[in-house]
């Protein structure tokens, strides 16, 4: 097969402008529409006349450095022209826009760690400079999809969201395939996609001419990477909006768009509408493909209805073509009213059809390898480790070797045997891969690697390691992750941050779970200004969104040492980069506090609590702090009434108690009928004191009484209507 390298840009007029060059991106074609003018329409990218001849004399080397950075490029010799461009770095005149666009292009069309950190490099530097006009669409555009390709998802968001703010708008193909990635990630990536989904649709609804923006309007696989990102959130509403507005881009959902509709039905615990997507595409006349089936297949599992994916997978073995009426017999249930007009807008035959004879399909699909596979994650899911090494088994004996296992079959059954902690007959399925010619992968290996970490054998997990450098296979951040924690279980942190290490001089970015994972190493070993070092390295790198988890992390990690002062420190920044606390960050500074001994401390943070539960009066149920509201839990209710109990806080501990009462949590009467009586039982009873230190008890014995009336003890308020709001109002009156 021909490899597709980009090729050379043809050579314009010196008097004519010169028209956007394509490139092709391995089989994806691109050709980008360039930079806006302020009525948004496009300019034309700046090309350089091709030179006459392509083997640079020695004096045009010397007087014209662009032309021969551009005969280098254009002899495909991209690490030859990164290297004179290098070398060229100290001269103040930066290379002309052709020569950089280029340069960006291959290196990015390179597509290896080394040649995107390359053109990362440029980047940075025209950003430093404020030179990165100079970029046209296309070099931007391969970068960013070469980067998401590459794992560096939000560095690619980033180079799409600029070129949108600098006024180009990127290919489809470009920002599509961000979108894609962002799509499946975790945390508030997906909520991303659709953003930047929204904002390249706006920019191309600006152009009145649709000839404009032909290449850079939404397609299909463009509509079904945000819908998936809708599905994987579980946002109906929106989902419906994006689906009904295909038709505006002559865009037609194909089967994969209903598939990712069967993920958004299992998403809002719709098991009953599954059949009717598979309906819907037989009534319009969408081929069907095996990954409808599998969608399927993977939805009952994740359902947990085992006998309803047995049936699928049996209908099929069977050749059966009558599978929608399978499923309309197995699934009979009443309909969910909760969001049935969202849902009867994106399948109308669910309302219409349900009475009439389901369609049967067009013809006969046999299950593969994958439906197995799917069925026999459902199994581990269940426990059935016994049915699942059966249809392993059986899969072997099948006449058709689609259905044969594959390494993610081998892979699944190996992630069973880890979960049983059965790691000896694990590795008897990684022997028996090697013996049959089923190759192991990365993923394989990181399942055995987290399964000796769990069991506390670093040393048969570090084995792992070197066996995937033995058998080609390079570690990737999930491989040190795992093996960074596995250390910190064995309270290794020296091992943990020499793995750290070695993963970024093997050129792996780290992660989130990276830093977090090493924060926790050396959190454990009460090293916390080693944490801190490596939260502010988190902070740094670009490709890691610092979320309320990792500053939660830091927390936590002063807290467990008692050291107050710091955590507050670092609440406070949390709050200037624009991060509210929540339960968990509160959760953490109590027991801090707690630990320290510092009671005066949890009088200030439960202030703050009040005032987000909605507790205070007048000005103060409006807190100028500007902090949402907070819905508190047991844990951390129940640690600051403990602490106020413990130092004779009581009108404070009552105001917990009655915190804990208003959000339905039963506060422990018996542990503080115990405090008390152990520590406070004979408070007030010194017949010597002066009448003055009488006075000042004053308000404080009437706080003790009334807290003994609540837990039931013998006090003063028996026979009197006492009544706890009053005790509270009557102590801010005092304030």
């Amino acid at each position: 097969m021909t490899t597709l390298l980009p090729p050379t840009p043809p050579s314009p007029s010196p008097t004519s402008p010169s028209s956007p060059f394509p490139f092709s991106h391995k089989n994806l074609s691109f050709h980008f529409t360039c930079k806006a003018t302020s009525s948004f329409q496009p300019q034309p990218t700046s090309n350089s006349s091709n030179p006459t001849s392509l083997i640079p004399s020695k004096n045009s080397f010397l007087s014209s450095p662009d032309n021969t950075l551009l005969t280098l490029l254009q002899q495909r010799k991209t690490d030859e022209a990164w290297l004179y461009y290098t070398k060229n770095l100290d001269q103040q005149q930066l290379p002309n826009p052709t020569c950089l666009s280029r340069l960006v292009s291959q290196l990015s069309y390179q597509n290896s760690t080394v040649s995107l950190r390359r053109a990362q490099s440029i980047i940075q530097r025209l950003r430093h400079e404020r030179q990165l006009h100079r970029l046209d669409a296309n070099s931007l555009g391969l970068l960013a999809s070469a980067a998401a390709k590459g794992g560096h998802v939000l560095y690619a968001s980033s180079i799409i969201k600029s070129m949108l703010k600098s006024g180009y708008l990127p290919h489809v193909k470009a920002w599509s395939s961000v979108i894609s990635k962002l799509a499946s990630l975790g945390d508030d990536s997906p909520m991303e996609a659709i953003k930047i989904f929204s904002a390249v649709t706006k920019r191309v609804r600006r152009f009145s001419d649709p000839a404009v923006v032909k290449l850079s309007k939404p397609d299909t696989a463009a509509y079904n990477a945000v819908l998936n990102a809708c599905a994987n959130i579980g946002d109906k509403n929106r989902f419906l909006e994006l689906f009904d507005e295909m038709s505006e881009f002559d865009c037609e959902p194909d089967v994969l768009t209903y598939n990712v509709m069967i993920k958004l039905c299992a998403r809002a615990d719709r098991k009953d509408l599954l059949v009717f997507v598979l309906e819907r595409i037989l009534e319009k006349g969408i081929p069907l493909c095996m990954s409808t089936f599998q969608s399927l297949v993977a939805a009952y599992v994740g359902f947990g209805d085992l006998v309803t994916a047995e049936k699928v997978v049996q209908a099929m073995r069977e050749g059966r073509r009558d599978l929608c009426k399978i499923l309309r017999e197995a699934n009979e249930e009443k309909l969910c009213l909760s969001d049935t007009d969202v849902f009867e807008k994106l399948l109308p035959n669910s309302v219409s059809s349900r009475d009439n004879e389901p369609p049967e399909l067009s013809r006969v699909f046999e299950p593969n390898s994958r439906m197995y596979t799917t069925l026999m994650k459902g199994y581990m899911n269940a426990g059935r480790v016994t049915d699942m090494v059966r249809m392993l088994e059986a899969m072997r004996h099948l006449g058709d070797s689609e259905s044969h296992p594959d390494h993610v079959t081998y892979t699944t059954v190996i992630t069973a045997f880890v979960k049983q902690g059965l790691m000896d007959r694990a590795r008897e399925v990684l022997a028996e891969m090697a013996r049959i010619g089923v190759p192991a992968n990365r993923v394989t290996y990181n399942v055995l690697i987290k399964g000796y970490c769990q069991q506390l054998q670093i040393d048969k997990a570090e084995e792992l390691i070197k066996e995937m450098f033995d058998t080609g296979i390079e570690p990737d951040v999930v491989s040190y992750n795992t093996i960074i924690d596995g250390c910190i279980l064995v309270d290794d942190s020296a091992g943990a941050l020499s793995y750290f290490n070695e993963m970024r001089a093997s050129g792996i970015a780290p992660t989130k779970v990276s830093y977090t994972t090493l924060m926790k190493a050396f959190a454990s070993s009460g090293q916390a200004k080693l944490a801190n070092k490596v939260f502010d390295e988190m902070l740094k790198d670009p490709r890691v969104k610092v979320d309320l988890v990792a500053w939660n992390m830091l927390v936590d990690v002063y807290s467990k040492l008692g050291k107050v002062e710091e955590a507050k420190s670092v609440i406070e920044r949390m709050k200037e980069n624009g991060i509210y606390p929540n339960v968990a960050t509160y959760g953490s500074l109590a027991n801090g506090i707690a630990l320290a001994r510092k009671p005066g401390e949890a009088l200030l943070l439960w202030n703050e609590i009040r005032q987000r539960c909605g507790m205070g009066t007048g000005e103060e149920s409006n807190p100028s702090s500007g902090l949402p509201p907070l819905e508190p839990d047991e844990g951390l209710l129940d640690t600051l009434a403990d602490i106020c109990v413990r130092a004779a806080f009581f009108k404070k501990a009552l105001e917990i108690v009655a915190c804990m009462e208003q959000h339905g949590i039963p506060p422990n009467k018996t542990k503080f009928t115990r405090i008390y009586v152990e520590m406070h039982s004979r408070m007030f009873t010194s017949k010597h004191a002066s009448q003055a230190r009488q006075d000042r008890r004053k308000e404080r014995k009437r706080a003790a009484e009334a807290f003994k009336f609540w837990l039931g003890l013998p006090n003063s308020y028996y026979g009197s209507e006492w009544r706890l709001d009053s005790v509270i109002d009557e102590e801010y009156a005092s304030e």
